[in-house]
């Protein structure tokens, strides 16, 4: 009791201390006594777990003895032993849940307790709710579209699906983030309010998302389409509330927990949201308006935030208001908090649980998890309420007490133990330890202990006194002194003594009194000139016995030193400053106890005087203080041309290994030109300087002269150092070979020793000047030891470390037996087989080697590639298993398995023939939309390359598209040997996404996705801009035979001559974008070049007068339009001449009408024919049957070649 209300009293003074006791107090107990169990670690009481994770629950305790676990589930012992699915860690109650062999995650939900049993009693977790993450479907819905005036307000509902835990919500419209303002808001339940619409607010694709943060998945709800109707003129509106709804409302709130409430308004223009609190002021400190104004927020809600909150909407044509009515409850929290408690034999004590709650919280006792009400009685003890009182304890009584405080809202369980001890006091720290303090600082000077019953404790001074408490000295009950105002008298030996009337024990503690470290020179804020020298000062002044470290930051990052910045006990020097250099700079000082630091900016300027240049290089080299390996090179700095030198690099050549060839030795700083070079010996070296600032390196100095070392035994070990066999019966041993300037000498050579390993043979030894020696006629694959070293005339160098090494491989002797398959699927199998004895691999063990080849595909005809592939697997254990993944589905396999070293692999095992299982297939081969006329659009498709099964069906899924727009989905179903399809478009601009896979009994397959092409084969009907349709009868009709089908080009041309009109029908090709084909456009530019060379022909033959031989004929009256030439002649034009050309014409639907005749007929052969000046071989001559119909036709200028006449 004593105890515990000191603690009560002295709680905040010296909490600190209190917890280190504790800690070494439970350390202590738990490695030399007999201590109750003690729950350490658990999992949350709200426990939600992803699904697609084992489940860990986690439940530790300490104990001695070590405690045993037991689990209980939803009230009933949980028997961990009968589910192959759960296990428990070693020394621990936390339960594994895995799901690797299967099972639901959902089925192990339900309330969990762990029970930590001992000799001593049984302590209790809390008890956990376990629920499976849940992230559902958003329910399917049809959205019509929202139409709304402008002006007035708007609510979109989002209503996400109910997760766990609850999604958060955001709008997106067009995959953009809605920016939220005064006027335009979400709400806590997810819905998007407008206060009042605008035109600007119609969109296509308002989009409520919830994002579940288990799974990091986020669901699209289908989205609103939202029309707004404009109006000349909009109306004002008073405001409104969207919610909440009515005139007031309530809100309960859980002390501790965060308080949101919402008030949103509408109205035009939009009202303005302000808060206030009723009876009295808003608690500044807790509240946040967050939402422009339209949520308070207060987090850690107490008692005293309960009360009447209003909110008033506003604009210049009114007001509303809404008042909330909150109340605050309260789950259990603790006000004293039961704790564990440690009696000796015939002492008192008591467990106190007190906790509060609203409503009041219900106390329940139990020991070693059961009520007191039924456990077996105890005198000494006694039940008041929220208080156990124990008199006249005894040993044997101890046992572990929970107390459980529980209302409506919650729960809180606690574990305390009683533990019956008799010992003598024990000091529980570390033996005469030594404190250092800061003169006139406060110090505290521990002194842990126990001891049942509680010994009474006293600090004395050298031995000396009465015992120190009081004036500048205070003992807590901890052990703990404090000396409120350290000085230099009060160093000396401390000891504190514990007695009881089982004895008495006794530490030292040595205080020493040390001066402060503090900096008496600080840096300075100073300015410097590009290529100047800044210096920082830091000097410091610290206690003489203390060893203290400077360390310099630039921006609060550490300084690297380098070449370029030094740094003394005083200083910091920044030579040949420039713009990078410019920032904070700190100087900090630390002993062992303490720290000071202090802090200077520097600003760099820029140089007014001319630009710098390269420095030039050193002058008058000289060797001076010669010695075995080093001697002094001093030079002369040449002019640094206004940018100081930063850094001296020096070089060397040496004319032994590599003559002529300069290589770098050292650099040093520019402030120097005096230096010791360490040397390599027998090396004969001259050397050179470079200088180097901030432009960049001054040409090498002249070369010094010649100075030569003196041999030496070598330094360096051999890297490299291994053992391998390249044969069966041998072990190569190698190594890396010394570098030049690491021979130290000549004659260079290595001893290798090696041995057999753990047979405590002798060495072997051998001599040799390469870097390879080949031990022969070993056994196969034996450890060896093997050491190397260097020497030269010199003497030897140092030994190696001993490595080990192996001798060659030999094939394995054995074979993995009985390989079998255990489970097949459509792509993976398990298998497993009985291990070889490791001694028959002769080598390093490395896999077992699986080949399996596909032997052939069960689908009737399909022909498959029979390569051979391998897997290796890892395994030593005495049953081994792998999981063959990666197969082909519905197919014949063969396998068998070897066991490889690093070299050889060993027989084969046993060959297993398997089949996998039906899968869904591959995509469809190809997938082609070809657009033919108007209104069709064709679709072909061939079978995928691996059906994985038999083809049952196709599924063709396709909608229209119209920018981000997507129409209903449509569905077809084909027999497996269907591969084409034709589908009839409502208009010519319709545009259709498809979407095709292929099916088997298991699924369909991977989907195969295209978008059908734009229309954009149409020209300009150039003829019939110049003559009507039914003067084009006899235009020739031009054909193109494809790579695939006939088709006619999609083209009006006319080219002429005075006996020739050629016109091109219009006509579609079966491509997509035929205009971007590469033959098209070959093809169209021959066509134009043709047209050009007739049209030039045409031209210089009319400007000839355009005679042509032709046979001759009956006297026939001239035309109107036939015109005298200037030398006399006539041109000839028979009736025939003045018709159209009888030819093939395309109608507007795109069929071919086949003509009567053909220019064939009027011709006197088959095969007309062009002579050299162009003209026709032959001539034209009146059809047979068609003489007396057709000759007495008109002539006029309505012909095609007179048309072209007219327009020349």
């Amino acid at each position: 009791e004593e105890i515990a209300l000191f603690l009560a009293i002295h709680k905040c003074s010296w909490i600190i201390f209190v917890c280190k006791i504790h800690m070494i107090f439970n350390i202590y107990l738990s490695l030399i006594m007999l201590q109750p169990p003690t729950i350490v670690k658990q999992s949350v009481k709200d426990y939600i777990v992803d699904p697609r994770d084992n489940i860990i629950i986690e439940c530790e305790a300490k104990g001695n003895p070590v405690p045993t676990f037991s689990w209980r589930r939803n009230g009933k012992f949980f028997n961990i032993g009968k589910d192959p699915r759960v296990t428990m860690r070693k020394r621990s109650g936390t339960l594994e849940i895995g799901f690797r062999s299967g099972g639901r995650p959902e089925d192990y939900e339900g309330e969990y307790q762990c029970f930590a049993t001992n000799d001593l009693g049984v302590a209790l977790s809390n008890k956990i709710l376990l629920r499976v993450s849940k992230a559902p479907l958003w329910p399917k819905e049809v959205l019509e579209p929202v139409m709304v005036t402008e002006g007035s307000p708007l609510v979109l509902p989002c209503n996400p699906p109910p997760g766990l835990p609850p999604p958060y919500t955001f709008w997106m419209n067009s995959m953009v983030p809605i920016p939220q303002d005064k006027r335009v808001s979400m709400g806590l339940n997810g819905d998007l309010y407008f206060s009042n619409v605008l035109a600007k607010d119609a969109h296509t694709d308002y989009s409520c998302n919830a994002r579940f943060p288990f799974t990091h998945t986020i669901q699209q709800k289908n989205p609103f389409t939202l029309r707004v109707q404009t109006s000349r003129k909009v109306a004002e509106s008073t405001p409104n509330f969207l919610s909440p709804s009515g005139s007031e409302s309530t809100k309960m709130v859980l002390r501790d927990e965060k308080l949101l409430l919402e008030c949103i308004a509408a109205g035009l223009p939009t009202p303005t949201v302000k808060w206030f609190k009723k009876g009295g002021d808003l608690p500044a400190r807790k509240v946040k308006f967050e939402n422009y104004n339209k949520t308070l927020k207060i987090i850690n809600v107490s008692e005293e935030d309960a009360g009447e909150y209003v909110c008033m909407a506003n604009n210049h044509l009114g007001s509303i208001r809404h008042s909330i009515f909150v109340q605050v409850k309260a789950a259990p929290y603790w006000l004293d908090k039961p704790t564990n408690l440690v009696l000796a034999p015939d002492e008192n004590g008591r467990l106190v649980c007190r906790a509060n709650g609203n409503p009041k919280p219900n106390i329940q006792w139990l020991i070693n998890g059961q009520p007191v009400e039924s456990s077996p009685p105890n005198p000494s003890r006694q039940e008041l309420g929220d208080t156990i009182i124990f008199r006249s304890v005894q040993m044997g009584s101890s046992a572990v007490y929970q107390c459980n405080a529980s209302n409506q809202h919650g729960y809180l369980l606690a574990n305390a133990f009683v533990s019956v001890l008799d010992m003598p006091p024990r000091m529980l720290g570390p033996k005469n330890q030594l404190i250092k303090v800061i003169e006139n600082n406060r110090t505290f000077l521990d002194c842990p202990f126990f001891g049942s019953p509680l010994p009474e404790l006293r600090w004395f001074k050298n031995g000396q006194g009465s015992g120190l408490d009081g004036g500048q000295y205070r003992v807590y009950i901890n052990g703990t002194l404090e000396i409120k105002r350290a000085r230099a008298e009060d160093e000396g030996t401390y000891t504190c003594l514990a007695n009881s009337i089982l004895g008495s024990a006794e530490n030292q503690v040595r205080l020493e009194v040390k001066e402060p470290t503090r900096i008496v020179r600080a840096p300075e804020h100073q300015s410097a000139i590009r290529g100047s020298t800044a210096r920082f000062n830091c000097k410091v002044k610290s206690d003489p016995t203390l060893p203290i470290t400077v360390t310099w930051t630039k921006d609060d990052k550490p300084l690297n030193m380098g070449w370029r910045l030094r740094k003394d006990e005083e200083s910091l020097t920044i030579p040949n400053v420039n713009e990078g250099d410019e920032g904070t700079y700190s100087c900090t000082v630390k002993s062992e106890i303490d720290q000071d630091s202090a802090s200077a900016r520097l600003t760099v300027l820029d140089s007014s005087c001319c630009s710098a240049d390269r420095p030039d290089p050193p002058i008058d080299l000289d060797l001076s203080d010669p010695a075995a390996r080093s001697i002094r090179l001093t030079w002369i700095p040449g002019n640094d041309h206004r940018s100081p030198v930063t850094q001296f690099l020096v070089q060397f050549e040496e004319n032994r290994w590599e003559p002529g060839r300069w290589q770098n030795l050292s650099t040093y700083p520019g402030d120097l030109n005096s230096v010791i070079l360490q040397l390599a010996p027998f090396v004969n070296y001259q050397f050179r300087v470079i200088a180097i600032n901030s432009v960049g390196q001054s040409k090498p100095s002249r070369p010094s002269l010649r100075y030569k070392t003196s041999g030496a035994a070598p330094d360096a070990i051999p890297k490299g150092l291994r053992g391998w066999g390249s044969k069966k019966d041998n072990m190569e041993i190698s190594w890396e070979p010394l570098l030049d300037l690491e021979r130290n000498g000549p004659n260079l050579r290595y001893n290798v020793w090696w041995r057999r390993k753990e047979l405590e043979e002798e060495w072997n030894n051998v001599t040799t000047m390469e870097s390879k020696y080949v031990v022969q006629n070993t056994e196969t694959y034996v450890p060896y030891e093997i050491k190397i070293q260097a020497m030269n005339e010199f003497g030897p160098g140092p030994e190696s470390n001993v490595v080990t090494g192996y001798s060659g491989e030999d094939k394995p002797t054995d074979a993995p037996t009985d390989l079998q398959m255990s489970k097949v699927d459509d792509t993976t199998a398990h298998i497993h087989w009985k291990p070889v004895d490791l001694n028959s691999v002769q080598g390093e063990f490395k896999e077992y080697r699986l080949y399996y080849w596909r032997e052939s595909s069960l689908v009737p005809g399909l022909v498959v590639s029979k390569e051979k592939k391998t897997k290796g697997f890892y395994s030593t254990v005495a049953g081994p298993s792998g999981i063959l993944s990666d197969l082909v589905p519905y197919s014949k396999y063969k396998m068998f398995m070897v066991v490889a070293n690093n070299r050889f692999e060993g027989p084969p095992s046993n060959t297993v023939e398997f089949t996998t299982k039906e899968g869904v297939p591959d995509a469809p081969r190809f997938f082609r939309i070809n657009r033919r006329s108007f209104d069709t659009i064709h679709l072909q498709w061939d079978k995928p390359l691996e059906p994985n099964g038999i083809l049952i069906a196709y599924q063709l899924k396709y909608h229209t598209v119209n920018g981000s727009r997507v129409g209903h989905t449509q569905l077809e179903t084909f027999y497996p040997n269907v591969t084409d399809f034709s589908l009839r478009l409502p208009d010519r601009s319709t545009r259709y996404k498809f979407f095709l896979s292929a099916r088997t009994t298991v699924g369909a397959g991977e989907v195969f996705a295209e978008e059908s092409p734009h229309f954009a084969n149409e020209v300009v009907d150039f003829c019939r801009a110049l003559w009507d349709e039914n003067r084009l009868s006899d235009a020739l009709a031009v054909t193109h035979h494809g790579p695939e089908k006939h088709s006619l080009f999609p083209l009006f041309s006319l080219f002429s001559c005075p006996t020739l009109c050629l016109c091109v029908s219009p006509a579609y090709i079966d491509q997509v974008d035929i205009a971007t084909q590469g033959w098209f456009i070959g093809l169209m530019c021959a066509i134009a070049l043709i047209i050009l060379i007739l049209l030039i022909v045409c031209f210089i033959k009319r400007s000839r007068g355009g005679k042509y031989p032709v046979r001759d004929k009956k006297d026939l009256p001239l035309d109107p339009v036939d015109q005298k030439d200037q030398d006399g002649s006539f041109d000839y034009h028979s009736d025939e001449d003045n018709k159209p050309l009888q030819g093939s014409q395309t109608s507007l639907d795109g069929n071919v009408k086949e003509s009567d005749d053909s220019l064939v007929d009027y011709g006197e052969g088959g095969d007309g024919q062009f002579n050299e000046d162009g003209s026709f071989i032959g001539q034209y001559t009146v059809k047979k049957d068609k003489d007396e119909t057709e000759g007495n036709e008109s002539s006029e200028a309505t012909s095609p070649v007179n048309a072209i006449y007219s327009l020349a």
